[in-house]
């Protein structure tokens, strides 16, 4: 029996057995992601293209999650472990399918490319939403658990293999992507923009890495020695593969100009650790070797990570062997996981406002309700970008219907255009306005859903985005709405906004006119019926904002501008419209009775959650550390626990940091625990005090000393 089906070996030595007995020309083509069968030594075909970000992408019914930023808005990392088991296991579920019909095509593999662990470091930018926010901690916890829901817990095979994306630098502008240096010092580097990419290959052991197309400090991302072999293998030992983007490699010469031609550019590539080209460019390797550039030895080492991965996935082995090839097809959006969908989806909405008790909704006390906007029966607005198909989809407009039923008319307009002035073409502009006046003066209530979908804010060339490539031209409610907000306000009736989108918006004007705001993201493909159990208080909101919510355009820096300099709730020096990890309820958990125990370099902090509340909810503990000197940033996450209390129910809570979350990084990209006094803060908001005046708690604030500096090595 040849060595590389022989299962009594690592993975390894049959993946270095295999590679071993290919031609050149084998090895090649299997660094591509398409990568060929090689009949004669019993390889099958295999792409390794496949998408999971908030379910399995573009290969036909799916369930179909919230979309990532919602998805971090539930900050609940146990939660989101079990979102991942189910896309991990409707991933097997199809892979097996696929196999056994003989389909390898794209999008069919178990090679996942999520998740998208880049930092939100600017509202404007159009791939946000695929992210866990802005936070490098919540990245960090969520992209690791993430990880490990997808990739399993079997001790010898993968279910899927999971990738860390895109690494390191990268957040727009989309429209100069491939041409663009991203420059961030090197404590910018290694304080926001790197910490979440070792966290999963550190803890998750993420077993792929993506590259960028993007330079940063000047190296194109796929071809970084300073990102893929001093940080990336060097430090951090990473012994999975990695793989380009698409079509990033011929960047190199086209747009970045670091190279002369393509073959110069894939000799870059693979010499620095780029073991598979996401695209054909690849092929030019063969080249390379003649020319002497690239030698062999080179190419057998990115082959057998590659085959590795495969094999890791039980792809060379009897399939009996395997635990996941028993998972069936009747798995596949399954009534269990469409309730973990919208168990999701009621995770992630965040009450963003909530003036004298408008909401919840009472049905018996309603007649009537409008339901208005562009977004109120939008399916693109459930769904984001890189989705699935769902098999049914339910609009929060259709959410409505379906929980009043008969009891209470519901009317609709759709408005206004999401982004134009109007909504059918030959129309003089604002062609709903009448619509809606009625519709208005017939409705008890209002329920405005306006925001943005897919097509505003996505990936450069994603379905002919309206805005500068699919970044956002400013942070206000696009064409009409805020025109459509204000003749509603104008009618008298009570309005509550629904405001469905991927990124932070400047709704400035909601937040001084209308009593209650639902902040629901892109809510899943059952996200209406989520929403409209929320809104008629069957369940009590408990996400947070895992970004930023800016007042204005105008107070944000440059977008091409890396540095985190008033960026984010790190740094930001100005007041928020709606801070990071901010979120209201309809009961009432407060966090006391903090006690902090400190043991040489732990610390043990507990509290007690109260619910003194009328209802169920939950509330996630927040533990922040700020350094008590001038040119320390502002206070930052470094723990948190979410927690479900019945009413009047007390639950303690246990806690802990080590001395490594009280060090920052100096400019030469040592983390250093300094010397002198600190602060910690222990509540269910940010200590601010935007924070503290929107919900009426204050956090606890513990101090800590250190009495001398401690460098802390990575």
């Amino acid at each position: 029996m040849e060595a590389y089906l022989d299962e009594n070996l690592s993975f390894t030595e049959r993946a270095e057995d295999l590679v071993s007995r290919m031609t050149l020309e084998e090895k090649v083509y299997q660094t591509l992601h398409g990568a060929a069968a090689i009949e004669r030594l019993g390889v099958k075909a295999y792409n390794y293209w496949n998408e999971a970000l908030h379910g399995v992408a573009r290969a036909g019914v799916a369930t179909v999650f919230p979309q990532a930023i919602g998805l971090a808005a539930t900050f609940d990392e146990d939660f989101l472990e079990k979102v991942a088991e189910v896309i991990s296991d409707e991933g097997r579920a199809k892979f097996n399918a696929q196999q056994k019909y003989g389909d390898y095509d794209i999008y069919k593999g178990l090679t996942f490319w999520s998740p998208n662990i880049n930092i939100f470091r600017d509202p404007r930018w159009g791939r946000g939403h695929e992210t866990f926010g802005e936070d490098p901690y919540l990245t960090s916890r969520l992209g690791v658990r993430f990880i490990e829901g997808l990739q399993g817990k079997d001790k010898r095979y993968m279910k899927a293999a999971a990738c860390a994306k895109h690494f390191a630098v990268h957040s727009g502008p989309e429209d100069l992507r491939h041409s663009f240096n991203a420059e961030a010092t090197e404590q910018d580097m290694r304080e926001t923009y790197l910490p979440a990419f070792k966290a999963c290959v550190k803890e998750a052991g993420v077993e792929v890495v993506m590259g960028a197309y993007n330079r940063t400090n000047g190296e194109p991302c796929c071809g970084s020695k300073r990102l893929l072999e001093d940080i990336l293998r060097g430090e951090w030992e990473f012994q999975g593969h990695v793989t380009s983007d698409c079509w990033a490699i011929k960047d190199f010469h086209e747009f970045h100009m670091v190279t002369a031609n393509a073959v110069e550019s894939v000799a870059l590539a693979m010499n620095r650790g780029c073991d598979l080209n996401c695209g054909n460019i690849y092929g030019n390797l063969l080249k390379a070797v003649e020319q002497g550039i690239v030698k062999e030895e080179t190419i057998e080492r990115a082959v057998t990570r590659l085959l590795t991965t495969r094999m890791k996935l039980g792809l060379f082995d009897a399939p009996e062997k395997v635990p996941y090839n028993t998972i069936h097809y009747e798995v596949v959006d399954c009534k269990k996981h469409q309730q973990i969908n919208e168990e999701a989806a009621r995770k992630s909405v965040v009450l963003l406002k909530n003036e004298n008790r408008t909401l919840p909704l009472h049905k018996n006390a309603l007649r009537t309700i409008g339901v208005i906007g562009p977004n109120a029966n939008n399916r693109k607005a459930l769904v984001g970008n890189y989705e699935g198909t769902a098999s049914e989809y339910i609009t929060v407009l259709e959410g409505i219907q379906r929980y009043v039923g008969e009891d209470v008319r519901v009317l609709y307009s759709e408005g206004c255009h999401l982004c134009k002035d109007r909504i059918q073409g030959l129309s003089q502009g604002n062609d709903r306005m009448a619509e809606v006046r009625a519709v208005a003066e017939a409705s008890d209530v209002l329920i405005a859903c306006m925001g943005l979908d897919a097509s505003l804010e996505g990936e450069e060339g994603d379905e002919g985005n309206e805005f500068a490539s699919g970044d956002k031209p400013n942070l206000n409610l696009p064409g009409l709405q805020e025109e459509l907000l204000k003749v509603l306000v104008e009618s008298g009736k009570p309005v509550i906004l629904v405001v469905l989108s991927g990124s932070a918006l400047a709704i400035t004007y909601a937040e001084e006119n209308i009593p209650a705001i639902l902040q629901g993201w892109y809510p899943g493909a059952r996200g209406g019926k989520a929403i409209a159990e929320m809104l008629f208080g069957e369940h009590s909101p408990e996400g947070k904002l895992p970004v930023t919510f800016y007042r204005t355009t105008e107070e944000l820096p440059e977008f091409t501008d890396y540095s985190m300099k008033n960026r984010t709730y790190r740094y930001m020096k100005q007041e928020a419209l709606y801070p990071f990890g901010y979120g209201l309820s309809y009961t009432d958990i407060s966090c006391g009775s903090v006690t902090m125990e400190r043991r040489v370099d732990t610390f043990t902090i507990e509290t007690v959650l109260e619910n003194n509340g009328t209802r169920e909810g939950a509330e996630t503990v927040q533990v922040y550390v700020k350094a008590c000197r001038e040119e320390a940033p502002n206070w930052q996450l470094k723990a948190l626990k979410k927690t479900c209390l019945k009413a009047g129910e007390k639950k303690k809570l246990i806690l802990s940091l080590t001395e490594e979350d009280f060090g920052l990084y100096n400019e030469a990209g040592v983390k250093v625990v300094a010397a002198g006094d600190y602060e910690v803060y222990v509540g269910t908001s940010q200590p601010d005090a935007r924070s503290i005046a929107l919900t009426g708690k204050t956090p606890e604030k513990l101090a800590v000393h250190f009495d001398s500096e401690k460098i802390i090595p990575e």
